[in-house]
């Protein structure tokens, strides 16, 4: 029987010197120089340097009798690369397939780097398949960014996940996740749930680059109708504890679901202080803080419960850091109040969360912003200070006479108010010099 043409068909095999007609040398500055025994119909067939290389137009350097040598000069560092683009070479000649040979992303964008410079379509086709089909870690990634974009049309495809996405397909994902974390999940879903939330605050986040999300008006609206639910979930829990009920902060169940709320408010306030939307925010804490504290007061100092009050002082401190600065106008009677109630919570509060920090223990606890007790001591100074000075002179009195005087510090406020309440009658006096002078004319 007559040999079939696919049984008659001879394969190529690299480095089979006996039916090798080329030769390509390998060589590196540093001198590394390595032969491999080739054969000219498949390096030509796949590859155009090849095939210009090996054409009768190009003058060739005969060795070893009839094969010829082609020189290819490269780097060290794609000197292996090299190696294997030739014998991949002979794979995709054989239509073989090539997707178990790259051996992961690094090493397919130094064969993919080689392939483009010797001019190897299904190499490069192949290389480009892959890359855009599987994972990259991020050092993989910042690597593809910094070579694949000068590859020009052939590599666009790799690049696919990390071209900018348009705005609507951003408000999109912005609004969807906004919906699932203000929905309340159940607690199976705590880490999607946190997950997003830290998301949404990046999108609105200004760093080195720009908010990946400018916020209108219907986003603004959607999140303050969002923390508007939220407290009055939480409203409801505080009513439960505060008015009649013979439960407690400490009993099965409503620590848990006091935590979630605080750690949702907290969340909620921050996004609120980005999109400079916080009055209502700030209006709804001071309307729970005498609830807010009396709840906390009552209970012991287990771990648990000092973790509610360190969250309850973090949203705190943003809320007075709002009333201070003037991105909430409240009036004095809600100034002083928010003092009254607060100063006197966190002077008790501090040493007992600083205690509690410093146990390796209380692993519950959440990381705390170092920034955060300073940035709240200059908030109370700077309402102390817009307070009538008569209402100054309360609080002062207050904190001289308190064993917790350390914090927050208000020396600063004491210092201006001593000198205000001195040149008070000469200014005074002055101002009436001048409307008198003034009526005179």
């Amino acid at each position: 029987m007559a040999p079939t043409d696919k049984e008659s068909k001879i394969i190529p095999v690299i480095g089979e010197q006996s039916t090798s007609d080329v030769v390509v040398r390998l060589r590196t500055q540093e001198g590394r120089d390595e032969w491999m025994y080739c054969h000219s119909a498949v390096l030509v067939k796949n590859c155009k340097y090849f095939a210009d290389r090996l054409s009768e137009n190009w003058p060739t350097c005969q060795i070893l009798g009839s094969r010829n040598c082609v020189d290819v000069n490269c780097q060290e560092s794609d000197f292996d690369y090299y190696v294997n683009v030739i014998r991949v070479l002979y794979i995709v000649d054989d239509d073989s397939s090539v997707d178990d040979l790259w051996l992961g992303v690094r090493n397919n964008l130094g064969i993919l780097q080689v392939a483009v410079v010797l001019d190897c379509p299904k190499i490069v086709a192949a290389c480009v398949s892959y890359l855009e089909a599987v994972a990259w870690e991020e050092t993989e990634e910042e690597e593809i960014l910094k070579i694949v974009p000068k590859m020009g049309l052939q590599a666009e495809p790799i690049l696919a996940r990390v071209q900018p996405v348009n705005e609507v397909a951003i408000r999109n994902v912005f609004l969807s996740a906004l919906r699932f974390v203000m929905s309340s999940p159940p607690s199976t879903m705590n880490d999607l749930k946190s997950s997003a939330q830290e998301q949404l605050d990046y999108m609105l986040t200004e760093d080195d680059d720009a908010p990946l999300l400018i916020a209108d008006d219907d986003i603004k609206l959607e999140v303050k109708e969002g923390a508007k639910r939220l407290f009055s979930g939480f409203n409801n829990s505080l009513i439960h504890l505060f008015c009649g009920s013979t439960e407690s902060l400490s009993e099965a169940g409503n620590v848990s679901l006091f935590r979630s709320y605080l750690n949702d408010l907290f969340w909620v306030c921050q996004i609120l202080s980005k999109l400079e939307i916080m009055r209502d925010f700030v209006e709804c804490w001071f309307d729970a803080s005498e609830k807010i504290v009396k709840v906390l007061k009552q209970e012991s100092s287990t771990a648990e419960i000092v973790e509610l009050k360190l969250r309850a002082v973090e949203i705190t401190s943003k809320v007075v850091e709002a009333i201070a600065y003037g991105t909430v106008i409240l009036p004095t009677a809600k100034r002083l109040q928010v003092l009254k109630l607060w100063l006197p919570f966190v002077r008790l509060a501090k040493p007992m969360i600083d205690s509690a920090m410093m146990n390796s223990e209380n692993a519950v606890l959440p990381k705390l912003d170092g920034e955060m007790w300073p940035s709240m001591e200059s908030s109370f100074v700077s309402i102390i200070l817009a307070l009538p000075s008569g209402d100054q002179a309360v609080l002062l009195t207050e904190w001289l006479e308190n064993a917790h005087i350390r914090y927050p510090d208000l020396t600063e406020a004491f210092e201006v108010w001593c000198y205000r309440s001195k040149v008070a009658r000469r200014r005074l006096s002055l101002l009436e010099d001048d409307h008198v002078m003034t009526n005179s004319v």
